[in-house]
């Protein structure tokens, strides 16, 4: 590695708060799977934003249910849900700048791949398995409280649940409604679903999440928004 290279992941680790005992993982996390080509590391950080999905969930639920005692599970759920999707960890990703430090081909580069809120949530969450890997839990759920904590205020207020919004509108006004599912990519471990919310007589909606679910939610949290509708 060259003393530019360890210089920009010191200066990633500077602002995440973690130094890495082990920087391989970190340069791991940091590779998008267009750039093994050539590249040192010979892995993308695909197996690790696998585990880092599932830190995450832990993290995040179990402050949900420290900070929220008598709050009963259906009211957590979508709590939950506006905490761990592509979103919020792009917008983790962009408050740590983990975009300036992803290592991409120059294709993807060019294509703006830098920027592209699937890369982002997946390195986030990358980072997030390498410093669990690194330090162990403790680390990982500083990071995350570290860069999730406007997002943790953001849903102390219940929050409505975008399909049962969107079903209730479409029903108030006898509109049927239905989801179509544009694209399905990703490997069967992180799949990646875009999906239309089609109201008729409406202009479609779409989204993008993970799952089917979080990819409706998001449709019909883009139609309703386009609506003027608080969601």
């Amino acid at each position: 590695m060259s003393r530019k290279q360890e210089t920009a992941l010191e200066t990633l680790e500077a602002r995440i708060g973690h130094r890495f005992n082990n920087r391989a993982l970190l340069q791991e996390a940091l590779t998008h799977g267009s750039a093994l080509d050539g590249a040192r590391v010979k892995r993308s950080y695909d197996r690790l934003e696998f585990l880092g999905d599932r830190v995450l969930g832990l993290v995040v639920s179990e402050r949900l249910l420290a900070e929220n005692k008598s709050i009963e599970e259906g009211e957590l759920a979508p709590r939950y849900n506006a905490l761990v999707n592509k979103h919020a960890c792009a917008a983790a990703a962009r408050a740590a700048d983990l975009g300036a430090a992803v290592v991409l081909s120059p294709s993807e580069e060019a294509n703006g791949g830098r920027g592209k809120e699937a890369i982002l949530a997946d390195i986030c969450e990358s980072v997030i398995a390498a410093i669990y890997l690194d330090a162990g839990l403790e680390a990982a759920r500083a990071f995350v409280h570290r860069f999730w904590g406007e997002a943790f205020d953001g849903v102390k207020a219940t929050p409505r649940d975008a399909k049962t919004a969107l079903q209730e509108w479409a029903a108030a006004k006898k509109k049927g409604l239905h989801y179509h599912v544009v694209d399905q990519t990703g490997p069967e471990h992180a799949p990646h679903f875009v999906i239309d919310a089609v109201v008729d007589g409406f202009p479609p909606s779409r989204g993008e999440g993970g799952s089917k679910r979080d990819a409706q939610r998001a449709a019909a949290t883009a139609f309703l928004r386009a609506r003027g509708e608080n969601v």
